[in-house]
């Protein structure tokens, strides 16, 4: 007989879970290879021997927040609207962030940020956000340049989610806040012709 599989998928699975655990609630240098084995309830081999250290379990983090925020994100589905569907993707946004919240401190609060002047990859979560300003922009309901729009957008975002998960803001004032400065950024970015329009509007409700 051989001998028993003891560093097998679900003890990777526990390793994942306990490092996006550590790296949002403690400072990174203190997420050890001997403090994500005791954690997890296996040894320092493992951590080597599933996931190439703790670089490579780092990694694993960070590329299931990646693709768990694509996911929702690309579920968004395009409209003739492209405010309402900036609107929409944002929301998306906040909502996967509340939903996750230690993978969204993880992707966002230091190990990994946000370059919007980089490559962006098939899967890359700002894709949908890019397109949609794109299409926001050869309408003309936008003015301005792609990626300076999408960072205005990520900045107000991650602003109001990272004050939100934090519990600085209540829930009734989380939503308020965040229904309203959504509307005043698309504003911001709106062609002139469009923005008296946007005034009286409730982007949340224009895709209905």
């Amino acid at each position: 007989m051989g001998r028993p599989k003891t560093n097998d998928e679900s003890v990777k699975e526990r390793l994942v879970e306990c490092a996006t655990e550590m790296l949002a609630t403690r400072p990174r240098e203190s997420v050890t290879v001997r403090a994500l084995a005791a954690a997890a309830g296996t040894s320092t081999t493992a951590v080597y021997s599933l996931c190439g250290g703790k670089d490579g379990l780092i990694g694993e983090v960070r590329n299931r927040a990646v693709a768990g925020l694509f996911r929702d994100v690309s579920a968004v589905p395009a409209s003739e609207d492209p405010l309402a569907d900036l609107y929409a993707l944002a929301a998306a946004y906040r909502r996967w962030g509340r939903e996750h919240n230690h993978l969204y401190t993880v992707l966002f609060g230091g190990v990994q940020s946000f370059d919007p002047s980089g490559a962006v990859g098939t899967s890359d979560p700002i894709r949908p956000l890019l397109e949609a300003i794109d299409r926001g922009l050869a309408e003309s309901v936008l003015a301005g340049e792609t990626r300076s729009i999408a960072l205005s957008v990520w900045v107000t975002l991650h602003g109001l989610v990272t004050l939100e998960l934090a519990g600085a803001l209540d829930a009734a004032t989380a939503e308020d806040t965040f229904r309203s400065t959504i509307h005043a950024t698309l504003r911001g970015w709106a062609t002139p012709a469009v923005f008296p329009t946007l005034l009286g509007t409730d982007l949340s409700q224009a895709r209905r």
